[in-house]
């Protein structure tokens, strides 16, 4: 090779390979500092946008859990209520049994009607009873979205506790003021309780199902975060690996560019 002062190829190569091997150090202390294997969008552009998307559906998946659950707490109020109905009627069903007895004078009759007249109250405002503002009895279904996408919702039956064929309508009618009422019957009464353990079986099978559909929610949020992390999160075994071996190729390259700069030396020894 000739000896040449102008250009000093070794010293360009060294120092090139030096910039390169300081940017993938750079790259690593970057990654191990932010516990990111992307840092920029340059290192894996493909990565970040799916990346990205998982992240979104991962969130949405979290907002979804919270609205089943809110749904959940809906249904368990409501079975309160429809608890507290069905007592209020087996009291209505001895009341009436008790009203009948023929040993009852007109006045104990009359205090008979005077608690039932205050139960019809309870059991008209039992279905006036509201979750955050939502009417919890009515002819009205809910829709309970259990899918981020939204693709499938869970329906929560309308129920209208003061309907004459499916609540407790002829028993809670204002108009009536006494057991003695002809619509006032054990076979009414029955058939009232009957409609209201009803409702709370449906409620429970929907509270079921809303439970088994959190559980999935959480199953699908919990592999979302996982697939993400795999593109996202830095391994950092890997890259403290990659770490030493650039770090250990920044201080060769230094030094080999020293030397190679020194190189130019033997060009003076031939002309001094």
């Amino acid at each position: 090779m000739s000896v040449v002062i102008n250009t000093n190829y070794a010293a360009t190569v060294a120092s090139n390979n030096l910039a390169a091997s300081n940017s993938m150090l750079q790259r690593s202390l970057n990654r191990l500092s932010s516990g990111s294997k992307i840092v920029n969008p340059s290192d894996d552009a493909g990565g970040l946008a799916v990346a990205t998307k998982l992240n979104a559906a991962s969130r949405r998946q979290g907002a979804v859990a919270a609205n089943i659950g809110n749904a959940v707490s809906l249904l368990q109020t409501q079975d309160g209520a429809l608890k507290v109905s069905a007592k209020v009627l087996e009291r209505i069903g001895e009341l009436k049994t008790l009203y009948t007895d023929a040993t009852k004078s007109a006045s104990d009759k009359a205090n008979y009607d005077a608690e039932f007249v205050t139960l019809q109250a309870q059991l008209r405002a039992n279905a006036t009873e509201t979750f955050n503002g939502v009417s919890m009895f009515g002819t009205a279904a809910l829709s309970i979205a259990v899918t981020e996408d939204g693709a499938t919702a869970v329906s929560l039956a309308a129920r209208d506790l003061t309907n004459t064929s499916s609540g407790v309508g002829t028993i809670s009618n204002s108009s009536v003021t006494s057991l003695g009422d002809a619509a006032i019957t054990l076979t009414a009464i029955t058939t009232a309780i009957q409609n209201v353990a009803t409702m709370r079986a449906n409620n429970g099978a929907e509270q079921s199902r809303l439970g088994f559909a959190s559980e999935l929610v959480t199953v699908n949020k919990a592999n979302l975060e996982a697939a993400s992390s795999r593109i996202m999160d830095v391994d950092v075994a890997t890259e403290s690996t990659q770490l030493a071996r650039w770090n250990i190729l920044v201080q060769s390259g230094t030094a080999m560019l020293a030397q190679a700069n020194q190189t130019a030396q033997s060009a003076l020894r031939l002309i001094s």
